[in-house]
């Protein structure tokens, strides 16, 4: 019983880590971390330029990542017709 809920605090914690460290968050992260490091106006307006830049995704970056989800969406579709014919669930 122990175990279990030890194992369960851990998947929790790593999936918490895993949410943390997603674009908006890490970015913020970076700029604040180098303004706290910079010091000087110049430098820290270029360090938080560069946090800013991290969690900014470009067109192409968004469009390439769609374009992948959505190839991933049709294989599993095939996949998906393809167990149904052979009569198995999905």
């Amino acid at each position: 019983m122990i175990k279990t809920i030890k194992t369960g605090g851990t998947i929790f914690a790593v999936m918490a880590a895993g949410v943390m460290l997603q674009g908006c968050i890490v970015g913020a992260a970076v700029g604040a971390a180098g303004a706290v490091v910079g010091g000087a106006a110049k430098v820290t307006g270029s360090v938080v330029g560069a946090g800013v830049d991290a969690v900014t995704t470009s067109d192409e970056e968004t469009r390439a990542r769609r374009e992948r989800e959505q190839r991933a969406y049709e294989r599993e579709q095939r996949r998906c017709e393809q167990r149904q014919r052979q009569g198995r669930d999905c």
